[in-house]
C-alpha cells in the first residue's frame, strides 16, 4: 500500500490503515518522544497521545509537505502540551547570552549516555534545548511554543548546555579515574 492510499485509509478511519501507520512511524517519533521525556514510560505515553492525535486530524493533512514532518510537529507539540499541563515549564527570569561549547574531547560519550544526560535535565531545559539544537527552532519560534520570552529561551539554553557539560565532565573524570585504577592494579 503506497503512502498516499495509507493516508486516505487513515482519513476514512480504517484501523488496519492506522495500525500500519503506527508501525511504519512509531520508531522514528517514540525517538522524538523521548528526547522530550524523562523516562521511557513518558516517552511511551507521550507517542500515544501523539498517534491519538494523528488519526484525529489525519484529515487536516493536505497532502502539501512532508507527511512524516507534519506527524513530527504533531509529535513535539503532544510533548510540550504535557508539560504545559503539568507545569513543567515554569518561566524564568533571567537572562543571559553566555555560549557554553563541548570540546571535541566529549566526542567519544555514547549517543546513549548523551540522551541519558539531556533525560536528566530539568524538563524547561530540556525542551528548549531540544527544540534549538536538536529539532532546529529558533529562540523566536520556541519562545511562542513554550510561552516564555526569546531570553528566557536563550537562558535556559545556555544553562542546558552548562548541565551538559558539566555531566559529560563529570563522566569522563570517573571514566578516566578507573582507567587509572586498572591500570595500577596490572603494575602494581
Amino acid at each position: 500500500m503506497s503512502l498516499e492510499e495509507l493516508i486516505h485509509n487513515c482519513k476514512k478511519g480504517d484501523r488496519k490503515a492506522q495500525e500500519l501507520l503506527y508501525r511504519a512511524y512509531a520508531t522514528t517519533l517514540f525517538g522524538i518522544c523521548l528526547k522530550y521525556s524523562k523516562s521511557k514510560t513518558q516517552a511511551e505515553d507521550t507517542l500515544h497521545d501523539s498517534f491519538m492525535t494523528i488519526y484525529e486530524k489525519i484529515g487536516q493533512f493536505k497532502n502539501t509537505g512532508s507527511f512524516e514532518g507534519w506527524m513530527k510537529r504533531i509529535t513535539v507539540n503532544t510533548a510540550l502540551q504535557k508539560y504545559r499541563k503539568e507545569e513543567y515549564l515554569n518561566v524564568v527570569s533571567e537572562n543571559t547570552e553566555e555560549e557554553v561549547t563541548v570540546d571535541d574531547a566529549f566526542s567519544d560519550i555514547s549517543l546513549q549516555s548523551l540522551l541519558g544526560f539531556i533525560q536528566e535535565l530539568p524538563n524547561k531545559y530540556r525542551a528548549t534545548f531540544n527544540l534549538y539544537v536538536l529539532d532546529g527552532y529558533t529562540h523566536k519560534e520556541i519562545s511562542e511554543l513554550l510561552g516564555t520570552s526569546i531570553g528566557t529561551s536563550k537562558s535556559n539554553l545556555a544553562r542546558a548546555r552548562a548541565l551538559l557539560k558539566e555531566k559529560i565532565e563529570t563522566k569522563l573524570t570517573q571514566s578516566i579515574i578507573s582507567v587509572l585504577i586498572i591500570i595500577s592494579t596490572h603494575f602494581l
